[in-house]
């Protein structure tokens, strides 16, 4: 009987909580960039009883993604898998942001789609920075979700006069994840499996504090004081999320974005938070 395969595509804190909550049971392939947090991870989670396989990945490379789902579909029936890689807007320059975060979530949703089982269910970890940038024209929309992978970085909005800086970069990044989940959703529900997105806000992870870090942490601290929760999120209940769209009690779910942000966004549109928030209206 072939094994039910988990794959998780960076194990930074929510990759991890994801595995640790989903992988009992099942044969996890874990893929990462950074071999050193690879091994980390993928020897906590052995010695707590875990099944689990490693594969170095880049997700801004179609052949890397390529070689990660064939050596997936190769272990069994690809059940589950959750895609968390991504840059933060203080790691990277615009371009490295654009071919990770926005091209690689293209390229892991179009070469798993040829892979994922019927029954089975995907997860992207996006950002509640996909809600943040003014709304783009409706044709600009049209090409981030519908452009093929290998083409979305040629597209004139996305050159570099108009993405000034690594947090448009981000954000644009995290909107077209949005838009690809959604039509991509629609590709893997002729294969019998489903595709969805979770915005998390500020997360406690050790990318977070990171940005806490550095020169906009009052404005991440600006965030969390302003938000309704006014704390920061956990990986777990990241993973209680991804657990719910993995599973059955979601079946009617297809194409969405739950955002788990702690009222960030709530208190960005009702005026209770401004950011100083680079306007890209115009140029996009």
């Amino acid at each position: 009987m072939s094994a039910n395969v988990l794959i998780i595509i960076g194990v930074g804190g929510i990759g991890q909580a994801i595995a640790r909550r989903q992988g009992a049971g099942m044969s996890m392939l874990l893929a990462d960039f950074n071999q050193s947090t690879l091994e980390a991870a993928a020897g906590s989670l052995k010695t707590n009883g875990y099944e689990v396989t490693t594969k170095h990945v880049d997700v801004s490379s179609r052949e890397s993604v390529r070689a990660l789902a064939d050596a997936a579909s190769g272990m069994g029936i690809v059940a589950q898998v959750v895609h968390t890689a991504g840059l933060s807007p203080n790691m990277a320059s615009p371009e490295k942001i654009l071919a990770v975060d926005l091209l690689g979530t293209a390229l892991v949703l179009e070469e798993f789609g040829r892979v994922i089982s019927s029954g089975g269910a995907g997860v992207v970890i996006s950002s509640m920075a996909g809600y943040m940038p003014p709304p783009f024209p409706r044709e600009h929309d049209e090409a981030l979700a519908q452009t093929p992978a290998d083409q979305l970085l040629q597209l004139p909005f996305l050159q570099q006069a108009s993405i000034p800086d690594s947090g448009a970069a981000y954000g644009v990044s995290k909107r077209a994840n949005h838009l690809r989940v959604q039509a991509e959703s629609i590709q893997w529900g002729e294969r019998g499996a489903r595709l969805n997105s979770i915005s998390p806000g500020i997360i406690a992870t050790p990318l977070a504090q990171h940005e806490l870090d550095s020169p906009v942490g009052p404005i991440y601290r600006t965030m969390i004081e302003k938000s309704a929760s006014k704390r920061m999120g956990t990986p777990d209940e990241v993973a209680t999320a991804a657990a719910y769209l993995l599973g059955p009690d979601s079946s009617f779910m297809r194409g969405s974005d739950l955002l788990i942000d702690g009222g960030v966004i709530a208190a960005l549109r009702t005026g209770r938070l401004k950011l100083p928030v680079r306007s890209m209206k115009q140029k996009l």
